[in-house]
């Protein structure tokens, strides 16, 4: 995970010198998944206020971390002595790096929580997105990339007469649909002229992969809930676009995503480009 290794290594030297939150609680949707795409994500609150999502569906995440959920002050299953509330945020954030799922998934959702910790130390707040496809604007005659299946953002990209190529994992899904090709093969990418992402790779570790078939494309836009951590290391492998959620309400939040209720009118989607980006130097502390 050089990617993990990279964004912890700049958090450090942003943090250092100053005081670094403390986990307060977990917030997790309903168990067994409800089938919603809010319940896709947990949240992770620091002492601040700040609050951090990731994807809990990989790997089983989702009901070991019910069973035994650290923002009820319990352990984590399968995870003794790993006990969050009260822990260091940066030192859960280090597990992004590491090889147990489900605290892979709680330190990516701290690496996301400390981002919003930082950004608001400096007073930063990144513009709102235009549009639910990373602003690529699709267009006829061009060749889209999308890895990771978004049924619901695939018509604004085929109605605009592009050609769509669709990068999934599952065997079940791959073949041919009308107007689009969902395929395993990230060699198909290699043509692409733009590249639609889910924030899902920073978390199964393929984000490099793909990102060496994507040599070709102009612009690389990774969106979702999940894409709202330290952008610097992904901008520097040539993704031009992060567009993550913004939590404007945390009290309504979270009892939206507790209660398996709809989440999005009490967050923002937000939409930072690599051009407009003031880069890690930009959130450290005066020394």
């Amino acid at each position: 995970m050089k990617i993990a290794g990279e964004t912890l290594g700049m958090l450090e030297d942003a943090l250092r010198g100053a005081p670094v939150p403390r986990v307060h609680a977990l917030h997790l949707p309903p168990m067994p998944w409800n089938e919603t795409r809010e319940g896709e994500f947990c949240a992770l609150e620091l002492d601040d206020g700040s609050l951090g999502l990731s994807y809990v569906l990989l790997d089983g995440t989702l009901g070991r971390l019910a069973c035994g959920a650290p923002g009820s002050g319990q352990r984590v299953a399968g995870a003794p002595g790993m006990g969050l509330v009260g822990v260091d945020a940066l030192a859960v954030a280090r597990h992004w790096a590491g090889t147990d799922a489900a605290m892979r998934t709680m330190g990516f959702a701290a690496v996301n929580a400390l981002t919003r910790h930082l950004y608001n130390r400096a007073g930063f707040v990144p513009p709102d997105a235009t549009d639910s496809i990373g602003g690529l604007a699709p267009q006829a005659g061009e060749h889209i990339g999308m890895i990771g299946y978004f049924p619901p953002l695939v018509a604004q990209v085929t109605a605009s007469g592009a050609r769509l190529t669709v990068l999934e994992l599952r065997p079940d899904l791959a073949g041919t649909r009308e107007g689009f090709h969902i395929t395993l093969d990230p060699r198909e990418l290699e043509g692409c002229d733009k590249v639609l992402s889910t924030s899902t790779v920073l978390l199964n570790d393929t984000l490099d992969a793909v990102l060496a078939h994507c040599g070709h494309a102009r612009a690389f836009a990774m969106i979702g809930p999940g894409a709202s951590c330290l952008p610097d290391a992904l901008f520097a492998r040539g993704v031009t676009l992060m567009g993550g959620v913004w939590i404007e309400h945390p009290g309504a939040f979270k009892a939206a995503l507790a209660g398996g209720k709809p989440w999005g009118t009490h967050a923002r989607k937000f939409a930072l480009a690599r051009s407009g980006y003031p880069g890690i130097d930009a959130f450290g502390i005066a020394r």
